[in-house]
């Protein structure tokens, strides 16, 4: 192993060479690993003293330094200016001068620096309130561009590329089966195994179907299948065009004339809307199915019968309400998603923020038309 060398400590020293001079020694090695001196060492005898007009410095001994020694003469040199006293850069070596001079070469432009100010409460309120109905003119104005591009696309007028809409099809579709299928199967089992426990103390144990088929038709399966495309593809359309965004592609869009809501913004909402009714009916199937695990398994209900109880259950109006949920649910992850994206700053991290946003939104929107749809149809007898 190589010897190790004992590391110099680095020393000052100050010495009054005249009535109106201290001269301040520099010396040793100051690397990373050894503490520089206190600035207070040299910043409190320069306060106090009264005589003292001019500062030198005396670094013959100086060894190897680093940024940490520019921080203290810098330190020291503010507090020579507060205490007018001049300070002689001439004995310190070239290479610190120069670093020195380029530092101080631009003054501090004043407010640069981020003051924290307490801000009063009024004003709080005031600002948010602003901002929020500036939120509020913002999604109310891109609500109407949408609703004009879907009513161009319905008179066979609107721009935007087929196979766009092909691959957007198979994206929130065909990909998104494999988590649909699970958390379908996992929820038709909770709604079993929950349900189960109940009507076992009243022998019923057979309603279990009752309870997964209508519950999963009706409204859960539509919720479950929204939240996922919410967090799945509504994020990912909150990113993609938030990056756009970002590159500034948006705009080149307004420049040829091209509107980004009818090519960006319409076949995204066409995709989820024709998709979702489809992955509701699918995680409908995917719940019974974990309702009949649960009930053949666990409660030793015959197949048969657990289905023929199912089809006694489910009629086409429990079944067009799951349907209505999920086309809605298709066209508030679109419109959440890309409203977001469509709002995203210039940076990388306001992607992100982004496609946190576009989350949050689409699931409040769905759980808010969820209870909505729900009042209708208590009040339609439905």
């Amino acid at each position: 192993m190589p010897e190790q060398t004992k590391p110099t400590t680095a020393a000052l020293s100050m010495t009054t060479l005249a009535a109106d001079t201290l001269l301040v020694r520099l010396s040793g090695e100051w690397k990373i690993t050894e503490p520089l001196p206190a600035t207070a060492d040299v910043e409190k005898p320069l306060e106090s003293a009264k005589g003292i007009r001019r500062v030198s410095f005396d670094t013959k001994a100086l060894g190897a330094w680093d940024s940490g020694l520019l921080t203290f003469l810098i330190k020291i040199f503010e507090t020579c200016s507060k205490a007018k006293i001049e300070v002689e850069k001439d004995g310190l070596p070239e290479g610190i001068r120069r670093l020195i001079d380029l530092a101080t070469a631009v003054p501090e432009r004043k407010g640069a620096r981020k003051e924290a100010k307490k801000e009063a409460f009024l004003s709080m309120v005031g600002e948010n309130a602003v901002a929020f109905y500036r939120s509020f003119l913002e999604i109310l104005d891109f609500l109407g561009e949408s609703t004009l591009a879907f009513a161009r696309l319905l008179r066979g007028k609107a721009s935007f590329r087929r196979s766009d809409l092909s691959l957007l099809l198979q994206e929130c579709g065909a990909q998104a089966l494999p988590i649909v299928s699970l958390i379908s199967l996992l929820v038709g089992l909770i709604l079993a195994f929950v349900g189960a426990i109940q009507l076992k103390l009243f022998g019923a144990q057979v309603y279990v179907a009752d309870i997964v088929a209508i519950a999963m038709v009706r409204v859960m399966g539509a919720i479950m299948t929204g939240i996922i495309m919410a967090g799945r593809t509504g994020a990912a359309f909150a990113a993609q065009i938030g990056t756009m965004q970002v590159n500034e592609e948006i705009d080149a869009l307004k420049t040829m004339g091209i509107a980004p809501v009818e090519f960006l913004v319409l076949p995204r909402m066409i995709a989820l809307i024709i998709m979702m009714p489809l992955l509701c009916i699918y995680a409908d199937l995917m719940g019974i199915l974990g309702g009949l695990i649960v009930g053949v398994g666990m409660l030793g209900i015959n197949p048969i019968e657990y289905l023929n109880r199912t089809q006694e259950t489910l009629t086409l109006t429990t079944l067009w309400i799951g349907l209505f949920h999920s086309a809605v649910f298709g066209v508030l992850v679109a419109l959440s998603g890309c409203l977001r994206g469509m709002q995203c700053g210039r940076s990388a991290s306001d992607v992100g923020y982004a496609a946190t946003s576009a989350v949050v939104t689409g699931i409040i929107s769905i759980i808010v038309a969820t209870a909505i749809i729900t009042f209708m149809c208590e009040v339609l007898k439905l």
